[in-house]
C-alpha cells in the first residue's frame, strides 16, 4: 500500500482524493495546505488521517512514498525538486511547469523516481487506446498534418474567475497551457511523443474588450492562440484554441497521413469517436469507424491518471506522460510564446 500525500487542497485536489480512494494499492496518508483551516477541513471531509501546513515535513517523512502537487504552476517546480531530493515519486498537475528549463531541472533531479504529469487525462479512454493501437500499425502512412481546433464561445460571465488562470507569473500562460497541454499531450501521445519540433509561428490575443469581466484583475495571458509548428519528420501541427470569444463552438482533433485521416474526439463522446477517411478506388474516399461508443458515463478522466501513477511506481515503469514526454509540450509552449512576442517564426534548439 503506497502512502501518498496531496499538497494543495483546492478544487483540483478533490478529484485526486476521490481518484486515489478508488485504488486498492494506494491511499492518501496526508494532505497539506498553507491554509491550515482548508487542510484540516479537507482531511476531515475525506477521512485522511493527517494534515499539515508544511510540505517539508511530508518530504522528510520516510513513510510517505509519493506526492501529488495540486497547486498553481509557479509553486510546483520548487516543491517537486525537493520531493525528488527526498526520494519521493511525483505526480504534478498541468501544465508541467512554467517553462522548458524547469522541466529539464526536474528531469535532472528525478534520480530514478517516477515523475508523471496530469496532462495525460484524456489518454485513458477506450477511444484513445483504440486510436493509439491503430496509429501504431502505420496505416496512415507518412504523417502530414496534426490538427486541433478547440473553441468555446463566451457563456455567462464567471462570478469569481480564479486569479491564476490567466496570469503569466502564476501559470506560465493562459488558454494554451490550460487546454493546449491536454490537446498536445493527446495528439503527440497517440504518436508516442516521437516528433521533433523545428519551427513555430504563432499569435496570441488577450481577452477582448466585451469580455473583460471574464478575467480576474491583473490577468495578462492569452484567451486565444493560433500556431503552426513544423517537425523534422515532415509533418505540421495546425493549432487553435479560444475561449471567451464570439467564435462558434468547434472541438476536433485530426491526424492526417498520405493514406488517410483519423478524426478524433478527445473529450467524452456519445457516438463514433475515432473515424478513418481513406482512399477508395471507385468513390475517391470512404469513411469507416475505427472505434465508437458512449464514454459520457465515465466517472472522471482524473481516475486514469492516479491509477497510472501508482501502477508506474509499483511496476517500475514510465507513466503515460512522463516528464520527458511533457518536455516536448513545454518546448512548444516556449516557442509559441516567443513567436507571438516577437512576431516572427522561432526555431527550436
Amino acid at each position: 500500500m503506497l502512502n501518498i500525500a496531496i499538497i494543495g487542497c483546492g478544487v483540483i485536489a478533490q478529484y485526486h482524493l476521490r481518484a486515489v480512494a478508488k485504488l486498492t494499492t494506494a491511499r492518501v496518508a496526508a494532505v497539506c495546505d498553507v491554509r491550515t483551516d482548508v487542510a484540516q477541513k479537507t482531511a476531515a471531509e475525506f477521512a485522511i488521517p493527517r494534515w499539515t501546513a508544511s510540505a517539508a515535513e511530508l518530504f522528510a517523512d520516510p513513510s510517505i512514498d509519493a506526492v501529488i502537487l495540486a497547486l498553481p504552476a509557479n509553486l510546483r517546480t520548487a516543491l517537486a525538486l525537493e520531493a525528488f531530493q527526498h526520494g519521493k515519486h511525483v505526480l504534478t498537475e498541468k501544465p508541467v511547469a512554467m517553462n522548458a528549463a524547469e522541466v529539464r531541472a526536474l528531469i535532472a533531479a528525478q534520480n530514478g523516481r517516477v515523475g508523471a504529469v496530469c496532462s495525460s487525462r484524456y489518454h485513458f479512454f477506450a477511444s484513445a487506446r483504440a486510436a493509439r493501437a491503430f496509429l501504431r500499425t502505420g496505416a496512415l502512412g507518412a504523417l502530414r498534418t496534426l490538427s486541433c481546433r478547440g473553441v468555446n464561445p463566451a457563456g455567462p460571465p464567471f462570478k469569481n474567475p480564479p486569479a491564476w488562470r490567466l496570469r503569466k507569473d502564476l501559470n506560465g500562460g493562459g488558454i494554451f497551457v490550460n487546454w493546449g497541454c491536454y490537446d498536445l499531450d493527446y495528439l503527440l501521445g497517440l504518436l508516442d511523443f516521437k516528433l521533433t519540433p523545428q519551427c513555430a509561428l504563432a499569435r496570441t490575443w488577450q481577452v477582448g474588450a466585451p469580455y473583460t469581466a471574464y478575467a480576474a484583475p491583473g490577468s495578462d495571458a492569452e484567451t486565444h492562440v493560433t500556431a503552426l509548428i513544423t517537425f523534422a519528420e515532415g509533418c505540421v501541427l495546425d493549432y487553435e484554441r479560444a475561449e471567451f470569444s464570439t467564435l462558434p463552438p468547434d472541438n476536433r482533433w485530426q491526424i492526417t497521413g498520405e493514406r488517410g485521416t483519423l478524426t478524433l474526439q478527445m473529450l467524452k463522446a456519445r457516438t463514433a469517436n475515432v473515424v478513418l477517411t481513406e482512399p477508395d478506388a471507385e468513390k475517391g474516399t470512404r469513411t469507416r469507424v475505427i472505434w465508437e461508443g458512449d464514454e459520457s458515463a465515465l466517472t472522471s478522466e482524473h481516475d486514469g491518471v492516479a491509477a497510472d501513477f501508482v501502477e508506474a511506481i509499483l511496476q517500475k515503469r514510465a507513466p503515460q506522460t512522463s516528464l520527458q514526454n511533457a518536455l516536448l509540450f513545454a518546448r512548444i509552449a516556449d516557442a509559441i510564446y516567443a513567436s507571438s512576442a516577437s512576431g516572427r517564426p522561432v526555431n527550436f534548439d
